[in-house]
């Protein structure tokens, strides 16, 4: 299993930024995320688990590696749209992931030329591919190709994350700057802190978002 790389750098420079994070690195410590460092198989396995749960999508990969070996360009080209299905994904998914396979496959997408890209190209790049949005393109930077720098304003746990060290009731984009400003150049590693405390890390932090009346929820 290969994890987010980060150690005493990236730690100490966020410390050293910010006190309250600095609480919260302290009391959840170091953290092991999984990344998968096949830029390819990445962009599939993020399409796959767009929308449902996380088992759900652990179980359309087992037997899609079960059933095709190693996932590439070849092993997807090689299925056609019914059989993708077969594995448990929606018919408008398996189209996404052969229209990927096609293009990495024919040359109209370089995933080699992708690695060398600047974050904002890689991002542009990824997210013009059918299936792939822009926090989806975020997360294969960041669990994939490992940037050092990711922060995504359209990750709801984030935002989450940061009411909760905070203490904000609301996160909007001038708000979230200024976050990203500080944590840089080790947003990535923000994230995981973060990620990890909108989760329940740390027993007794509580959400500030304020909650919403009965008539609002009725609406």
């Amino acid at each position: 299993m290969k994890i987010f790389e980060y150690g005493e750098k990236e730690i100490s420079y966020l410390r050293s930024k910010d006190k309250r994070l600095a609480e919260v690195i302290d009391q959840v410590g170091l953290i092991q995320r999984e990344v998968d460092a096949d830029l390819f198989s990445s962009v599939v396995h993020h399409i796959i688990g767009q929308q449902i749960s996380t088992k759900a999508q652990a179980t359309i990969w087992k037997r899609m590696q079960e059933t095709l070996g190693e996932i590439n360009a070849e092993t997807i080209l090689s299925a056609d749209i019914s059989r993708l299905q077969s594995f448990g994904m929606t018919f408008r998914k398996a189209e996404y992931i052969s229209d990927f396979a096609r293009k990495v496959h024919d040359g109209t997408v370089d995933l080699d030329a992708v690695w060398q890209m600047s974050d904002e190209d890689a991002i542009r790049e990824l997210s013009s591919l059918k299936g792939i949005g822009v926090w989806t393109a975020e997360m294969i930077l960041l669990f994939c190709m490992q940037r050092p720098d990711i922060f995504s304003y359209d990750d709801l746990a984030i935002q989450r994350g940061l009411r909760m060290v905070y203490h904000h009731r609301k996160i909007d984009r001038k708000l979230f700057e200024r976050y990203r400003r500080r944590f840089s150049p080790y947003c990535s590693v923000a994230s995981l802190y973060l990620w990890a405390v909108s989760g329940g890390a740390i027993p007794g932090m509580k959400d500030y978002k304020p909650k919403m009346k009965k008539k609002e929820i009725e609406k």
